[in-house]
């Protein structure tokens, strides 16, 4: 099944923007999936389970090192459309 996850990442520390980096890097290393960055969110595409399991590799990662809050919507119904 292929799914849609917009992710938004807060880590509660001063120098937040390196474990953001650090998740970009994580996500944006792995073939399996398809990353759009933006301001506000990430969106990342690809097979439930190949998803489901990168996340929670990168995810857990971040947690061990950083405190964090982490917001998820995961959807199979969002697929990208290409532009008119």
């Amino acid at each position: 099944m292929y799914i849609t996850v917009e992710i938004s990442y807060y880590p509660l520390t001063e120098n937040y923007d390196q474990p953001v980096f650090q998740l970009l890097d994580l996500l944006n290393n792995q073939p399996e999936i398809t990353v759009e960055s933006g301001t506000m969110s990430t969106l990342i595409r690809g097979e439930y389970d190949e998803v489901m399991q990168i996340l929670n590799t990168s995810m857990k990662e971040l947690m061990r090192n950083y405190p964090s809050v982490f917001n998820l919507k995961i959807a199979n119904a969002c697929e990208l459309k290409e532009p008119k």
